[in-house]
């Protein structure tokens, strides 16, 4: 069987805040420990920005002020099959960044288990991935020049 990769979506998130802009990010249990923003895979009968909205709700329990789609894209690999990805050889993601206003967090607890809100550079001192620091480093240079 030929292996493929999952479509998925970035959500670098953000809220402006008297101390200017913060990210939030998640502290990953599933499939492997550290942080990320929210992500999450497309279900086929889904618009990308409905599953931008879903799995933002289903990670943060945060509704999106705004929703932008940033242009970039990209693929990983993962490092072992997953007994819940079968099938998949890794994911392929569109990024996208959602504003939100700082509010009362409900984790998906299957997925993560803390969560923090941080400026540009200390999030991306925390962010495990490269792809992850590079499109927060997007929608970071985007958001400046707004």
């Amino acid at each position: 069987m030929k292996q493929k990769y999952r479509k998925s979506l970035f959500i670098v998130t953000y809220a402006k805040t008297k101390k200017g802009i913060e990210y939030l990010i998640l502290k990953r249990k599933l499939h492997w420990k550290g942080w990320e923003f929210p992500k999450g895979g497309r279900r086929f009968y889904e618009t990308k920005k409905k599953s931008v909205k879903r799995e933002l709700k289903e990670e943060t329990g945060l509704c999106a002020v705004k929703i932008k789609r940033l242009g970039f894209s990209g693929k990983f690999k993962y490092d072992k099959e997953y007994p819940d990805r079968k099938g998949f050889k890794g994911q392929s993601y569109s990024l996208y960044s959602a504003e939100v206003r700082k509010g009362k967090i409900k984790l998906d607890e299957r997925e993560h288990f803390d969560y923090q809100w941080l400026s540009f550079n200390k999030a991306t001192q925390k962010l495990k991935w490269q792809n992850q620091k590079k499109c927060l480093k997007i929608v970071n240079t985007w958001l400046k020049k707004r």
